[in-house]
């Protein structure tokens, strides 16, 4: 008897169709997988042996053999399992019927149970988009599924109420669905801008950052607020769309990252890695070319604290998704491309003692310590961050005052307006944000005056700035412009922008 179900494997954020098929004929006892399957897939023989017998059902004493198709596709994890057990069942019991044509997904204990699988919302959209409409899922995976719209998805708990779900013995109930947001997630930080004393040029240069989703740099003494001003970050960042939501979790669910009990990712990410982070934990990779930290934290934030400290290839990794806003992973037989569309926020110390230029404080470091120091990070990476920001320390009046600062709720409002501003701009241009801009768009939104344009000459010879650091401070002036609900871009706004660009060259900082 030959019997036929499908199931999908994954590439990187894609979904890949796999055909099962299972051919059970007389002869010698044996269970066969082929079809390019690795040490997971052959494993799953038992696993399926298993599950049957403990489900109820009778395992064919007969020569089994398992098809996946395509057959130069390799086929990894546990994703099949149902499937094939399915398969198995159908093919002995005649009153079997799948009318439906199910995607089938799903890993299976030796108990019959249906275990939860990684990557269910991207192999779930994939299939939706080559014409699939019903899916076979893992109860543990149904609130993650429950965002998809247009989609019928049966979650199951075991393979015996699966089989009963298929041949009408029991009615199938597919998952409702929903995409409301938990607003407590939203609102709940850690921190506020309303307990950060002083500061207000670093905040303004953040609200900034935020606004048109420019990468920042903060330099400062050690104790001047540089880590709590970026851990208010994620308190000021806009409202997360709907594209934008499932973009994100698509991402964390490949990579095993995501919370069963929620679903979805509702509030954009804030990743921190320790400084001995490696490339490939930063930028993805491994046998299956799973998304690395600069992936988790697209449509948010990348945060490296004292960036300095970190080795110097990992931050020259940053330099191409910097610009192109993706990343390609590629192994000897496995490649993926992730979006990698990210703020870069980093802190450092104007030196290794971080004394230098400080008032009433004398630096320890010598000249070549400090050259050495600030050059680990290169010119190129420190080319591609828009704001580059002084964090003096914080006076003891201000400190012990009593009244609050403007809280981050309030800053949020202004950073989703300015925000709206960008989206109907650039609605139909593959393009969220000001940070995100081609030099097409450069020239289409980013018109200087005469006057405006001098300035910006004068700024150019004087610091010696590079082509792309104009096309930033353009892009920067853009922002601050859509900040002030100005239509053109004024002499105040370019000459804002400069100020963040200049301080590249600052003798006090570099």
């Amino acid at each position: 008897m030959l019997s036929k179900g499908i199931s999908y494997a994954l590439n990187g954020l894609t979904g890949i169709k796999v055909d099962v098929e299972v051919d059970i004929h007389k002869g010698l006892p044996k269970f066969d997988i082929v079809g390019l399957p690795d040490t997971a897939v052959k494993e799953s023989k038992e696993r399926v042996r298993s599950a049957i017998k403990n489900s109820g059902f009778i395992f064919p004493n007969k020569a089994i053999t398992v098809n996946l198709a395509p057959a130069d596709l390799k086929k990894e994890g546990a994703y099949f399992d149902l499937a094939i057990a399915l398969s198995v069942i159908k093919a002995e019991d005649e009153n079997f019927a799948d009318e439906k044509q199910f995607v089938v997904l799903g890993e299976l204990g030796l108990d019959g149970k249906v275990r939860s699988i990684d990557g269910i919302m991207p192999m779930l959209i994939s299939a939706k988009r080559q014409g699939y409409d019903y899916f076979i899922i893992p109860k543990e995976n149904e609130k993650e599924a429950s965002f998809i719209d247009d989609v019928c998805v049966l979650a199951v708990e075991t393979l015996s109420e699966t089989v009963a779900c298929l041949k009408g013995e029991k009615p199938i109930e597919f998952v409702k669905k929903s995409l409301e947001i938990n607003s407590e997630n939203l609102n709940e930080f850690s921190s506020d801008l309303k307990f950060v004393k002083g500061q207000y040029g670093a905040k303004r240069a953040l609200e900034i950052a935020v606004s048109g989703g420019h990468n920042v740099l903060m330099v400062g003494s050690p104790g001047s607020g540089k880590t709590m001003l970026a851990k208010c970050i994620p308190s000021i960042m806009p409202d997360m769309t709907k594209e934008e939501i499932l973009e994100t979790t698509q991402i964390h669910s490949v990579a095993g990252k995501l919370a069963k009990d929620k679903g979805i990712i509702s509030h954009r990410p804030f990743m921190t890695p320790h400084h001995t982070a490696s490339v490939p934990s930063l930028i993805g990779g491994g046998a299956d070319a799973k998304p690395g930290i600069i992936s988790l934290a697209h449509n948010g934030v990348l945060y490296l604290d004292e960036m300095p400290e970190y080795p110097r290839s990992v931050l020259e990794a940053l330099r191409q998704p910097l610009e192109d806003r993706v990343i390609a992973v590629a192994r000897s037989k496995t490649y993926a491309v992730y979006p990698a569309s990210f703020m870069l926020c980093g802190s450092m110390n104007p030196c290794p003692c971080g004394n230098y230029g400080v008032k009433n404080a004398q630096c320890t470091c010598t000249a070549s310590q400090i050259i050495k120091y600030r050059a680990r990070i290169s010119a190129p990476l420190l080319d591609r961050i828009d704001l580059q920001i002084e964090v003096e320390g914080v006076k003891y009046d201000d400190l012990s005052a009593t009244d609050l600062e403007e809280s981050s709720e309030i800053v949020r409002q202004r950073v989703n307006r300015t925000r709206e501003i960008q989206r109907k701009r650039f609605e139909g241009e593959n393009v969220k944000t000001n940070a995100e801009m081609n030099e097409k768009l450069i020239r289409k939104y980013c018109v200087l005056s005469p006057e405006c344009n001098e300035i910006l000459k004068n700024a150019y010879e004087r610091f010696n700035l590079t082509a792309r650091a104009r096309s930033r401070i353009l892009k920067v002036a853009r922002t601050i412009a859509d900040m002030d609900e100005s239509k053109d871009i004024l002499a105040k706004h370019v000459l804002e922008a400069c100020g963040y660009r200049s301080r590249q060259t600052n003798e006090k900082l570099y």
